[in-house]
């Protein structure tokens, strides 16, 4: 037999909240809305706690009680923290998926399709209770109001890039979220335009120019509106095209409560 030295116990009495593994790559089979499943590869991180008593954790429990994970759902991403608690007698267990998801977007004018990759992350602890976060950044564009404004002509626009990050009572599609950061930009981003779609994009935007600010105040109302959501978080980041800096503005839940209409600090 060999010497089983994680399990020796530890006395310098402290506790530890997280103990794991991380930057783990591993083939993914995620739902997908349109065509039924989507193969990926996710970046994960696995831990669990650690009693006071116990000097270390068995690091290859944790890809054992990932290789049973097939399809990616609810259900099947508690059933794997449940696993770990079980495994390594740990009391709470935490798991964050990191990956790209590709969604199908069809030009404005000449219908033609072509695929949008988003970076999403699944993040979930259980420890009494099972808590699950879904977060999809989501390319768009912004338009400066002011730079219209004052300018003769033209204005000045960038990509920016809208982060979604939500808690669900129901099961939410990351699509919904593109869509709603798609609305609440001055337009969304294509990954294949052509001469008729381009014309259209460019003049859609300056119709709808829109701040940092004012994307961000238009993805809250929309995820504020949604009885399936009960946390959520949102920042709309421009990477100028005039400054040597970006601009970013960030909204989450409870701002309909604070104080003054403010965050406290």
């Amino acid at each position: 037999m060999l010497k089983d030295v994680q399990s020796e116990q530890d006395t310098r009495n402290i506790p530890l909240k997280h103990v794991g593994v991380k930057d783990l790559r591993w083939p993914l089979t995620v739902r997908d809305r349109q065509n039924g499943m989507q193969h990926t590869v996710a970046t994960v991180s696995l831990a669990v706690d650690l009693p006071r008593d116990l000097r270390g954790t068995h690091m290859s429990r944790f890809v054992q009680c990932l290789k049973k994970l097939d399809v990616v759902n609810l259900a099947a991403l508690e059933e794997v923290l449940d696993d770990l608690k079980e495994s390594l007698e740990a009391d709470s267990a935490y798991m964050e998926l990191t990956f790209p998801y590709f969604i199908e977007k069809k030009a404005p004018v000449s219908g033609f399709t072509s695929p949008l990759d988003l970076d999403c992350t699944f993040i979930m602890e259980k420890g009494k209770t099972f808590r699950q976060r879904v977060k999809a950044v989501v390319p768009v564009q912004t338009l400066c109001p002011c730079s219209k404004e004052i300018s003769d002509y033209g204005a000045h626009n960038q990509r920016a890039a809208a982060s979604l990050e939500i808690e669900m009572k129901q099961f939410i599609w990351i699509e919904e979220l593109a869509e709603i950061a798609d609305a609440a930009a001055s337009s969304p981003v294509y990954g294949l335009l052509k001469r008729p779609d381009e014309k259209f994009v460019t003049e859609h935007a300056y119709d709808n120019p829109r701040f940092v600010e004012d994307a961000v105040r238009e993805i809250a109302l929309r995820l504020e509106k949604d009885p399936r959501i009960s946390w959520y978080s949102a920042t709309v980041e421009s990477m100028e095209s005039i400054h040597n800096h970006n601009a970013f503005a960030t909204v989450e839940k409870g701002w309909n409560v604070s104080s003054g209409g403010s965050y406290a600090l």
